[in-house]
C-alpha cells in the first residue's frame, strides 16, 4: 500500500493528501525530456498561443509514456486505498507555468463542471518539476469538501492556468490555507469538492505538474448528449456509464492520434454541457 493508516485518515478528515512519492529524480527528468521532445513535435510549448491548445488535455490517449504515468503503481495503489480497485482515468491536464509567468488558479472545486455523481472523483497532481510557494504549488483549504458543491462562475479569472477560468464566486477564508510543496516525481491527492488554488510562478523555473483525474467505475456522468469517454486503469467495469478508450500502443501512431481526436471531442462536449448547464 502505498499511503499509511494515517495519510487514509488525514484524507478523509482534510480532503487531500501530500506529499506521495511516486518517481525517482531522475525519472522524473526522464519525463521532463519526454514532455520537450513532445513539445517540439507539436510547434512548441503548451502554455504557448500557437500551440494547439488541445494538447494540454488527454495526452494519455495519445502517448504511451503519458499513458504509463497515469497507470504508475505507485498512484493507482493509492488511489485505490480512497476509491476502491476498479478505477477509470476520465482525464488528465498538464499544468504548466512559465518562468515568472501570472498563470494561477483561482479557489475553485473540480467537480463544478465535470458532471460526475457521485463525488469520488480523486485528482493525482504528480510533479515533473519541484512545485514550490516560490513556482506556485497547490494550496488547499482542509476539510472545505465537507461544504459540498459551491457556486462557480467560468470566464472570471484573468491569466488562468485551468482554461475555464473559474472560481467561487462566495468569499473564501484563506486563513487555514496550507501550501502542498512537492519535490520532482512527488504527488499529491485532493477530493473532488477541496477548495484549492495555486499563485503565480515568481521563479526563474518551469513549474511542471500532471494532473489526473480517476473516478471508480460506478460513478456516473450527468450529461444527456454524449457518453463520454474514459480509460479503465485497473480492475474490471461492470456498469457501462462510459465510452472506454483504448490506451495508446505507441505515441502519435495513428490508431493513438484517431482514438485521441474522438477522446477530445467527446470530452470537450461534455464539458461544454456542463458549464452551460451550470451557468444556467
Amino acid at each position: 500500500m502505498t499511503l499509511s493508516s494515517a495519510q487514509v485518515e488525514g484524507y478523509a478528515r482534510d480532503g487531500f493528501v501530500s506529499p506521495v512519492p511516486a518517481l525517482t529524480r531522475e525519472q522524473a527528468a526522464h519525463y521532463r525530456e519526454k514532455l520537450a521532445a513532445f513539445e517540439r513535435a507539436v510547434g512548441g510549448p503548451l502554455t504557448s498561443d500557437a500551440t494547439d491548445a488541445r494538447y494540454r488535455s488527454r495526452t494519455h490517449v495519445l502517448l504511451a509514456w503519458v499513458h504509463g504515468l497515469v497507470r504508475h503503481p505507485a498512484i493507482l495503489d493509492a488511489v485505490e486505498q480512497l476509491i476502491g480497485p476498479d478505477i477509470l482515468v476520465y482525464t488528465s491536464t498538464w499544468f504548466i507555468k512559465e518562468p515568472e509567468s501570472p498563470a494561477i488558479a483561482a479557489w475553485h472545486q473540480d467537480a463544478t463542471y465535470f458532471g460526475l455523481r457521485p463525488y469520488e472523483h480523486v485528482t493525482a497532481w504528480l510533479a515533473l518539476t519541484d512545485a514550490t510557494a516560490e513556482n506556485g504549488c497547490m494550496e488547499f483549504l482542509p476539510g472545505s469538501y465537507r461544504r459540498g458543491q459551491l457556486p462557480h462562475r467560468a470566464g472570471v479569472v484573468a491569466a488562468s492556468v485551468n482554461r475555464a477560468g473559474q472560481a467561487v464566486t462566495i468569499d473564501v477564508d484563506d486563513a487555514p490555507a496550507v501550501h502542498a510543496p512537492l519535490r520532482a516525481g512527488e504527488f499529491s491527492l485532493h477530493h473532488t469538492l477541496c477548495l484549492h488554488r495555486s499563485q503565480p510562478n515568481r521563479s526563474a523555473g518551469r513549474r511542471i505538474g500532471l494532473a489526473v483525474s480517476y473516478v471508480p467505475t460506478r460513478v456516473q456522468h450527468l450529461g444527456v448528449k454524449h457518453k463520454t469517454p474514459a480509460m479503465l486503469v485497473r480492475g474490471v467495469d461492470t456498469f457501462g456509464h462510459f465510452a472506454l478508450e483504448p490506451p495508446p500502443l505507441a505515441d502519435l501512431d495513428d490508431a493513438a492520434r484517431a482514438a485521441y481526436d474522438r477522446s477530445y471531442d467527446g470530452y470537450r462536449a461534455a464539458y461544454a454541457e456542463q458549464v452551460a448547464l451550470e451557468g444556467r
